[in-house]
This record gives C-alpha cells, structure tokens and sequence, in this order.
C-alpha cells in the first residue's frame, strides 16, 4: 500500500491547534444557554484547568525545541516559532471568549439566581468588610508571607501555578529626600480556601468574594511603615515538561524525584495578569519573569478560573444542576449469591463505565485479595485516585502471602509524585513493583489473577480502555470486560513476564501489543478494508478515540477512503485530520462528545465483509500511543458483547445534542435539532443502565416472594 499521495502537509491539522479547538468545544457548553447553569460554570473552569495543562507540556516543549535551534516541520508543515505564533494568537482569542462568557452571561446570570461572586472588594457594604478584615486577622493574615525586593533582597522564586499579589510600596529615601518604590509580593496560599462566603443581605442568598481580594484590601498590614501605591494579583505558568534520561539514570525512581523539584522552577512561559495592571508593575513582572509580550494574558476578571469548581460546589443550588447519577449495579453481578470468579466463569462479562458500577473491578481484586485459592494478582497501574481501594486491596493480597506483581507508571503525567508515594507503600507491603520500561511509558490497562481450581490453574483477566481509578470511573466514560478464556490468560502471563523480564513471547494469541505490532495490525486491518471496497463489497470502519494524530494511520485512512471505505471516527479531542478532501477523504466522517462525562474509551470496529471484527483497549491512534508506550487492544469475541458495543457506537452516531460535527473547513459545529427527537447519548447509557438494574431489582423481588394463601375448609357435599 503505498501511502506517498495522501502524506502531504495540506491534508493534515497541526496536533497543537487542533487541541485548541477541542478546548473551544469545552466552551461551548459554558456559551449554551440550554444547560443548567451551574454545569455550564464547570464547563469554563474546565477551559482554564486544560489550558494550564497545554501550556505546561505542548508549548513548553515548543519553547524547548526553539531554543534548541529545532527546525524541523510537524505533519502540517508548521515548524515550532510558526506553531507558537499561532497558538498565541488562538490562545488569548479563546481566553477573551472565555471571559466574555463569564461578564456578560454567567455573572449576571448567578446574580440572578441568589449567588453574588463581589468581584472588587470596595463593593462590600460594611457588614461584608467588617466581616472579611475578621477573617482576614483571624484567618489569613497568619498565613502569609510578604516579599520585598531591594538592593539586599533579590527577586523571589515564584512557584508554578501559583496565584500571587504585586506590590508597589513606596518609602521614604532619607538621603535623597524623596519616596523610593519598591516591588513587593505575596503568595495567596492555596492551603485557604479561595472561594469564601461572606454575609448576604438577604437570607436566602449567597454572597462569595475570592481570597485575594481578602488579601488586597488588607494589603497595607502586610507592609507598616510604606504606602501602598498600587496591588494586583498575578500567575505564572512554567516548563512543566520533564525530561528524563532513563538511560543515565541508575535508578528511574530518584530521578523522577529529581526532577519534579525542578518542575517548579522551570522557564516561565505564560503570565496572567489583571487587564488594569499599573504600567511600572507589570515592567518589573516582564524583566523578571524575561517574558515576551506574546505570552501576557490581559485578564478581565478574576485569574484561574478553575476557581469555578468551587463556586459549583456551593450547597442550596441544586436545581441549576444536572442530577447526581450513581452508577448502576452491572446486570451480571446482581446476583449476590454468586462469587466473582463463577460468575466470569459462567461467560465473559462487559462493563461500561460511569453508567455501569466501577465496583465489580474494586471486588475482582479484593476478593482475589482474600480468597485462599488465588495464587498470584498481577496488574497495570497508570493513574489511582487518591484513597485507591485497589492500592489496599493489593498490599493485602501481598500480606495475605499471595504473589502480587504490580506495574507501576512512575512517568504518568502530574501523577508521578502520588505514583512514587503508592509504589513505596505496595512494595512495603511485599508486592513486586515493576517501574515501567526503560524509554517507554505502559498505559495499558490489564488485570491478572492466577487461581488453583478442581479442574487445575484457571487465569481470570480484567482488560479495559481506562484506569484503575475509582473517582474518575465516575466520570470517564470507559469500557472493559471479564474473562477467563485460556488464550487470554495465556497472552495476560506473557504481558507480565515481557514488563518485569523483557521476555516477549514468539506469538500472542489474542492481544495486540504496541510498541511490538500494533501500528501494522491497524494497518493491515484498514488495508483489509479497502481491498473489500476495491472489489465492491460493503466496507466500513467505525472508530472512537481520544486523539488521533498518527500520520500513518491518517495516510491509511484516507487510502481507504479514497476506495470507497465508509469512515465514521468519533474523536473526543486531537484529529489532524480533514474531512471533505475531494479523491481523498470525502467519505470520511468526524464527530467529538462533549458532555458531562469525559469520553475516554477507544472502540475500533472493521465491517470485515460481514464477519465484523471489533476491538477495544488503550492505545489512541496517536504516534506516542503506538510507538513509545506499552498498549493493549483486545478482541471482543463474545456476539453478545459484540451486539452491546455495537449499540454504544450507534447511539453515539446519532447524538445530535453533545456532538459536534467536523467540516471541511476545520471548524466544528453542532447539529440543527429543529424538528429531531432529541437524542443525547450519554444521558441514553444512563437511562438504559438504570432501567436494567431496575428490572433486574423487580425481578429478583418477584422470585424471591412467596404468598402463602390460607387453605378454606372443604365444602360440606351435599347428599
């Protein structure tokens, strides 16, 4: 297949603007007036917490490769002074909308609704001050630590992400006979909380100011003996990019240590500040920081939006929020009589999370944990959420004198310090920690756990698209499934032994593994399909992903398309590629969800000729995903779950309330609903989830309800 005429630069998006457009997806939810208001609050704050993300790792890595002298262009022909130049005149367009959205709709809009945010502290009437000098003595005032700069005291190290408070406080020069400005700062410490209720004038309302504005009316006490001619808040975002040199390192664990001290003090890259900053302040903040003119954000409101979260989580506001779902009990579990093991053991089970309960992969490894036929657990850990109920149920197994092995990702992205913390205490616990691979990060998501059986060894395996992480099963939406078919076990041991020995087997039975094979499995499954088209016969690929930006799998796709193959992808997030290119990719169709929960399970079905072949796991169709990290994809070979994965991918193709649709241009934009049925997937999976368990609940209650009728004496016969 030779892919030369569908690589060039116009047929593909650069992987850092097309990002960006998914953040303004994210805002589009906090511009629709449709969805409640509180929801569309989280929606703003989470632009600013991905924002700060994308600052810390894309184009710092940008700002590396510039001032290394790269000039090497990306897939789109963009090189790293043009990708910048344009994500900075992207960046503040986004951030000005932002904002907007926050002035002009939302703010009035919580006015409305009894929740007043005091935007300036000179607006409090004087109950409000009274009470926020009190709690700024009582409070505040103990915690903070004001920093002057002069001729004995240089600049202070501002740590990343940190709000903090400029000064500029004058004093008296005795020898020159005139005042002398100095800079001055302090750190809102994020130890307090930023969002604090103060007195309302009326009962039934509430009334929030932020921290700083505490801070900066009170300001003066902070600095006795000085003027306080001008303070206002500002933030900066630093090189938050680790780099690693796991060759060098002798031991990986020390040296992730290392650098996350560094991470702090990294180049800065980004400063925020108020849009009405004196003009000498700012000057200083420029010279200090040695930021260019391009990477100052003029803010028109309060700094760190991600704030929002808070204000969202004020009690008495309910009904301007979506109702709280709790995930429904998974049908094949509902029945408590049986054990995990049997019941897996019965047939391969399906889980699709948030709608379906994460509880059933908790149980799997604590009941492994406590049964006295199991022998070994083996697992992949990536993210864990911060009291992991699987981290307990693990260092349990080990003190139960079960072999446990455990792979623990020390390189997962602003978890490597929680992930170090959780590695010391398994291997306290007597588990065998792996630390990952050298020059490859393991993402994926796999359980084993070996358990002695009348009939011999039976291995029982959990395969999934997302994290062992409870809190975000909540929120992510994720597929796996259960099985204890041999060839999987089989494939499962050889993934452990290839993670801890660096033994990989001659064949796999079932898995596909990247970086081993995966990228030319994928090919050669698309190639499949346009060899069907070439011939006539029905072709089809329907794929869902998180990101999708590997150049060769693009190249394959447009092949494909270019012979007839009907493309339907669904990408939450990245797609460098375009749609609607005549002769190459004009049967090619792109929609992304966004949507309460965070679409995060990738899915690859091949229409086959009608022996359809689905897959799901770990890997998104992106170069660090199928080249640089250990992944899983899994086949689904059980028709019932075949039939169930097909229904998640048709519901999702006929969203047209969370979707939006890619055009040619490069834009994406939602649906015309006037005169649909309405159909918003995510709220569909919660509604069908919960009518099964319902049913399950009523059926269950039925069978298990006895009616004894009294027996009636017998009829007198009358002769």
């Amino acid at each position: 297949m030779d892919l030369k005429n569908f690589e060039k630069p116009e047929y593909f998006v650069n992987r850092e603007l097309s990002w960006l457009k998914f953040d303004d997806r994210v805002l589009s939810e906090a511009r629709d007036k449709s969805l409640p208001l509180f929801e569309r609050l989280k929606f703003t704050s989470i632009v600013s917490s991905n924002l700060d993300e994308f600052y810390m790792v894309r184009v710092a890595s940008l700002k590396d490769q510039v001032h290394a002298g790269y000039e090497k262009t990306d897939i789109a022909g963009m090189g790293p002074r043009e990708q910048l130049k344009e994500i900075s005149v992207q960046t503040h367009e986004l951030v000005r909308s932002q904002y907007s959205t926050l002035n002009r709709s939302l703010l009035p809009a919580l006015e409305k609704v009894g929740l007043h945010l005091v935007m300036e502290h000179e607006k409090l009437n004087e109950e409000q001050q009274e009470y926020v000098d009190r709690y700024f003595e009582d409070n505040v005032y103990p915690v903070l630590t004001p920093m002057a700069m002069d001729s004995s005291r240089p600049f202070p190290l501002i740590r990343n992400k940190t709000l903090n408070i400029g000064a500029l406080i004058s004093k008296k020069d005795k020898k020159k006979g005139k005042d002398v400005l100095v800079f001055a700062t302090v750190q809102v410490p994020s130890v307090l909380p930023r969002v604090v209720v103060v007195p309302s004038g009326n009962k039934e309302d509430t009334t929030v100011i932020l921290l700083e504005e505490i801070i900066e009316r009170n300001i003066d006490k902070l600095f006795l003996g000085y003027d306080v001619v001008c303070a206002h808040p500002y933030r900066i975002m630093r090189n938050a990019d680790l780099s690693i040199d796991e060759d060098g390192a002798e031991d990986l664990l020390v040296e992730i240590q290392k650098q996350l001290k560094k991470r702090q003090w990294g180049e800065v890259i980004r400063l925020e500040v108020e849009d009405k900053t004196d003009s000498r302040l700012l000057g200083i903040l420029k010279k200090e920081f040695d930021i260019k003119e391009e990477d100052i954000f003029y803010i028109n409101g309060p700094l760190d939006l991600t704030m929002l979260m808070k204000v969202y989580g004020q009690d008495g506001f309910d009904q301007y929020k979506e109702p709280k779902y709790t995930p429904a009990v998974v049908p094949a579990f509902a029945d408590t009589s049986k054990d995990i093991f049997q019941v897996i053991r019965e047939g391969d089970v399906f889980l699709h999370h948030p709608y379906m309960s994460f509880d059933p992969v908790v149980n799997f490894v604590r009941q492994a944990a406590k049964d006295p036929d199991v022998l070994a657990i083996k697992q992949t850990l990536y993210r864990v959420s911060g009291n992991s109920p699987i981290i307990a149920a693990l260092a349990q197994a080990a003190e139960n004198g079960k072999q446990v092995s455990v792979l623990v990702e020390l390189k997962a992205r602003f978890d490597e310090e929680h992930n170090i913390v959780w590695a010391k205490m398994l291997e306290k616990a007597g588990c065998h920690v792996i630390y990952g691979l050298v020059g490859l990060k393991t993402h994926s998501k796999i359980t084993l756990v070996v358990r002695r059986e009348d009939t011999g060894i039976r291995r029982y395996v959990h395969l999934a698209t997302g994290n062992y992480n409870d809190s975000t099963a909540k929120l992510y939406t994720d597929c796996g499934i259960f099985t204890c078919d041999e060839r999987f076990g089989e494939d499962a041991t050889a993934v452990f032994n290839m993670l801890s020995g660096y033994s990989e087997p001659k064949n796999w039975n079932r898995l596909i593994v990247a970086p081993i094979w995966m990228k030319d499995r994928f090919s050669k499954l698309i190639e499949r399909e346009a060899e069907h088209a070439k011939k006539g016969m029905p072709a089809m690929i329907v794929a869902k992903m998180n990101s999708l930006c590997d150049p060769k799998i693009i190249a394959a796709l447009y092949h494909a398309s270019s012979c007839g193959v009907q493309i339907y992808l669904l990408i939450r997030g990245i797609c460098c590629l375009r749609v609607g290119i005549p002769g190459v990719s004009e049967n090619i169709h792109v929609r992304s969800i966004v949507g309460n929960f965070l679409e995060h399970s990738r899915i690859f079905y091949f229409h086959n000729n009608g022996s359809d072949e689905i897959y799901m796991g770990s890997a998104d169709w992106m170069p660090r995903n199928l080249d640089r990290r250990v992944e899983i994809v899994f086949p689904v070979e059980d028709e019932q779950i075949k039939n169930e994965i097909k229904h998640v991918l048709d519901l999702e193709f006929r969203d047209n309330v969370k979707a939006h649709i890619l055009q040619p241009d490069g834009t994406y934009e939602k649906q015309d609903k006037r005169g649909k049925l309405l159909i918003n997937s995510q709220m569909e999976f919660c509604r069908e989830a919960t009518e099964k368990a319902e049913a399950l609940k009523k059926k269950e209650k039925h069978e298990n309800s006895r009616v004894f009728i009294p027996a009636e004496p017998a009829e007198d016969v009358e002769e």
